[in-house]
């Protein structure tokens, strides 16, 4: 029987989480340190258009698979069939993904024709079982396997170029190779944690699974794009060097925004699980957690960025400092929407998910098509922050408006502020049900008796 969450003792589950993202983070930026100098600007051009391009085939291919099963969790005699389905689908949805993604190539229909890009592509299915299968060792709590396969994908791409490095042997090539490390690695560590067992597979959960997850997808690859169409719009009305500019603010911003990421994954059982309005109470008091976290984080950031871009990275991209602190806002809300989605899919509404994000990457296009020719990098971080605020007040408006909450109850309480500081995890602590009724009858006026 999977196990089910535990909800008594998330303080653990959050430290491992930040732990394991700031070593996913560190790992990763001497990693691009290493490219950069290796390869030069060209091998660095040609390794990450083969890898983005991967990674593009792997988000096409998951069809959010994902999303179904944080609707269908609650019904716990359908969680081992999940586990089963997460491991069936991944592989099969990633395979015809991957030879789709081959055809195309052969046609001469793909970014470039290289015989890398065929090697990236069979990782897959690979990445897309792995997604579903991360997945459901969330919903089981099961943190620590999440992390050891965060800390796996990023050892397994630093630790073989630290070695080709020493021995003067680092090329595209090899670069390319442990990146498909780093992808296949995870599939491996999650499949023998979990023990998925293909048997178990239930044909017409399947097709269920896939019919409400086809709903979603639609919304999640506008959501991947707008996270990255800034970079690729930027690099066609700009210029190579305003995209080296701009990335490192948001290198800078992603290790900002680590704690608040670790709220919302370890809270996510919480949402998933039990009564509806158990789960908008959890909703509601992480979401000022969050913006607690991600604020402070962010802007001690953005405060000593001035110093510290030009002291870690030259004086040559001082220039990314007005662009951190352009996008800082926007990470802020970033930090938001993730947490707020996973609550708004249990209410089975896919079509209004997929238009608010179809919404905010439009807004996002034309923004950046009118800012980025007058103010680069800049142009490109403020259209962005815009997008994100928009998406951001849009779910979090729909969330208090499902909740019947005001939104001043969405912001942070000095309660809030006390226990991050003393310490984080007492924020996530569950809320009993008599505190949820009870406030529940004080916001529509009835007396608790």
């Amino acid at each position: 029987m999977p196990r089910t969450a535990d909800l008594s003792s998330p303080l653990g589950r959050v430290a491992q989480t930040i732990g394991s993202q700031t070593v996913r983070v560190l790992l990763g930026a001497v990693t691009g340190v290493l490219i950069a100098r290796a390869i030069q600007p060209e091998g660095r051009g040609i390794y990450s258009v083969i890898a983005t391009t991967a990674l593009t085939a792997i988000v096409l291919g998951h069809l959010s698979v994902e999303k179904s099963q944080i609707y269908l969790w609650t019904d716990q005699t359908r969680q081992r069939a999940l586990l089963a389905n997460g491991l069936v689908l991944g592989l099969t949805l990633g395979t015809a993904t991957a030879l789709a993604g081959l055809a195309l190539m052969t046609a001469g229909a793909m970014p470039t024709t290289s015989p890398l890009l065929a090697l990236a592509l069979l990782t897959v299915p690979f990445g897309v079982a792995a997604t579903n299968l991360r997945g459901i060792a969330s919903l089981q709590s099961r943190m620590d396997i999440v992390n050891r396969g965060t800390i796996a994908t990023a050892l397994s791409q630093c630790l073989p170029l630290l070695v080709f490095t020493a021995l003067g042997h680092v090329t595209v090539t090899t670069v390319i190779v442990c990146w498909v490390t780093s992808i296949i690695l995870p599939f491996v560590l999650l499949v023998r944690s979990l023990r998925p067992r293909p048997r178990r597979m239930e044909g017409r959960l399947a097709c269920r699974q896939l019919a409400l997850g086809g709903r979603y997808h639609l919304g999640l690859v506008a959501f991947y794009l707008l996270m990255t169409v800034d970079i690729l719009l930027l690099n066609a009305l700009s210029s190579a060097a305003a995209v080296g500019i701009y990335t490192v603010a948001v290198t800078m911003l992603s290790l900002a925004g680590i704690p608040a990421e670790a709220i919302t994954k370890v809270v996510l059982p919480r949402q998933a699980h039990g009564d509806i309005h158990h789960a908008e109470q959890i909703t509601a008091r992480a979401l000022r957690i969050n913006l607690v976290l991600s604020s402070a984080f962010i802007g001690a950031l953005a405060a000593v960025s001035p110093v510290l871009i030009p002291l870690v990275y030259g004086r040559s991209f001082a220039g990314s400092v007005a662009p951190l602190l352009a996008l800082a806002p926007g990470t802020i809300a970033l930090s938001l929407i993730r947490l707020v989605e996973q609550y708004l899919v249990r209410l089975g509404r896919p079509i209004s998910m997929t238009l608010i994000s179809v919404g905010a990457l439009t807004a996002n296009v034309l923004l950046n098509v009118a800012l980025i020719p007058r103010w680069g990098a800049l142009g490109a971080a403020l259209a962005s922050t815009a997008a994100y605020i928009l998406m951001a007040s849009i779910e979090v408006s729909w969330f208090a408006r499902s909740a019947r909450l005001p939104l001043h109850a969405l912001l942070p309480r000095p309660s809030d502020v006390r226990a991050v500081l003393t310490p984080v995890g007492s924020a996530l602590a569950p809320l009993t049900p008599s505190k949820v009724i009870a406030r529940r009858r004080r916001r529509s006026g009835q007396r608790v008796g």
